[in-house]
């Protein structure tokens, strides 16, 4: 009987499974979906599924009028302590459950493609899911392999996705390295420093050849966010004016629009004491257009469908110098030109964030940069022009190399077997 093992790349914006088939040692299949849930309104009928899972996700939460409970970025959640459940539909939801749902979808499409019920997972976690916080890297480790478990994993590992991306970079070298791995995804930046030699793919012992990692919690949902903050907002009325008394203006709190700039936060809006606030102050700003948007957005649940308009210009921006950053939708309209000048300047704070920690990775770990043989960059946000600069700036003698930026670490957790030899 053929014995496979999964790798699973569980990430923020998308997630992978690599079907490694441990006889012939080689990848048989990657599956990649969006890391997305939606919930119908209303429940279809007692004994179904009252969600659907990836592109369908999207799909149902248009045609269902945007009317349902869509979520986006989970994995954010694992390590915050303050999120204990949510309730859908009367039924709650932690965490893990949430995570299990996605973990279960992959695993259904797998083993459908092996004819078998596979057990085995290596897991891809961050090398720290929340800047460098021991007790918030714990839960979140813990609610992922409970998610794993749910979802029908009994045999399970870790490994961290930096460390999986090298080992597929692995497969494609010829002579031993010592490379730098950046893992730039949508939540997190992670960093590797490891000695990759062909002649050791499959081995059971690379402890020897992990000498450094660490990470940051900053990812292409940062940059979005930013991105939000600085040209999204005034659309939705951040500088709205309104007279809380007669002959006193006020702007509008700051915070109502902070929380709009984070998938994470938009249940804020639910509570009956912040819709009575908007209200308000829509109607003592005199109905002031924009500040209108925000209540449409909130409404209609928008919040997707305009984020979706920030990736394309980020994505666009990768590659040309000027992008339009264009929406509309229930009276809500943008319609505005972004240079790639602009755009770097609005991600400045986040890009310098992630180049003091790397500067202080290096020095933590005494690695002179002499001793890099080679740079490997993978995940979505590594295509982002000033990460290319960054990185570019920082290693000018180093060559850069990159494979697929959003299969590489499935596969290379895929590729991670030795670890089910270690004690």
């Amino acid at each position: 009987m053929p014995k496979f093992l999964y790798g699973i790349d569980f990430g923020t914006t998308n997630s992978a499974l690599s079907i490694f088939d441990e006889e012939k040692k080689e990848i048989v299949s990657t599956i990649s979906i969006p890391s997305l849930i939606y919930f119908n309104h209303i429940s279809k009928s007692a004994n179904a599924d009252n969600y659907v899972i990836g592109e369908q996700a999207i799909s149902e939460y248009l045609e269902d009028g945007m009317r349902g409970r869509f979520i986006k970025s989970i994995k954010q959640i694992l390590s915050r302590t303050t999120f204990t459940e949510t309730r859908i539909q009367n039924k709650r939801y932690s965490a893990a459950d949430l995570v299990a749902l996605i973990l279960k979808d992959l695993k259904q499409k797998a083993d459908k493609i092996t004819g078998f019920n596979c057990t085995k997972a290596i897991i891809g976690r961050p090398v720290f899911f929340d800047d460098d916080d021991s007790q918030k890297d714990t839960l979140a480790q813990t609610r992922l392999k409970k998610a794993a478990e749910s979802a029908g994993f009994t045999d399970i590992r870790f490994q961290f996705e930096p460390i999986g991306a090298a080992f597929a970079y692995e497969k494609l070298i010829t002579k031993k390295e010592k490379v730098l791995v950046a893992d730039l995804g949508g939540g997190t930046t992670d960093f590797t420093f490891l000695t990759l030699d062909p002649a050791k793919v499959g081995s059971n012992d690379r402890k020897s050849d992990m000498i450094a990692s660490g990470g940051i919690y900053i990812g292409g949902d940062s940059l979005d966010s930013a991105f939000m903050w600085e040209k999204g907002t005034p659309y939705f009325g951040k500088n709205t004016q309104y007279e809380a008394t007669r002959g006193q203006i006020l702007n509008v709190p700051k915070s109502l629009f902070a929380n709009i700039c984070s998938w994470d936060k938009m249940n804020f809006f639910n509570g009956q004491k912040i819709q009575k606030d908007i209200d308000d102050y829509y109607y003592f700003s005199g109905n002031d257009r924009k500040f209108k948007n925000l209540i449409t957005l909130i409404e209609h649940n928008l919040g997707y469908s305009v984020f979706q308009a920030i990736e394309k210009t980020k994505i666009e921006l990768s590659s040309n110098h000027l992008s339009d950053f264009k929406y509309s939708k229930l009276g809500i309209e943008i319609d505005e030109e972004i240079s790639i000048d602009e755009y770097n300047r609005v991600i400045a704070k986040d890009i310098q964030r992630i180049d003091d920690y790397l500067d202080k990775f290096l020095l933590t770990h005494n690695i002179n940069p002499t001793e890099i043989d080679c740079l490997f960059m993978t995940g979505g946000t590594s295509m982002v022009k000033a990460i290319k600069h960054l990185f570019k700036n920082k290693f000018p003698h180093i060559p850069v190399n990159s494979g697929d930026n959003f299969n590489s670490v499935a596969n290379g957790l895929a590729y991670s077997g030795y670890l089910f030899a270690e004690p």
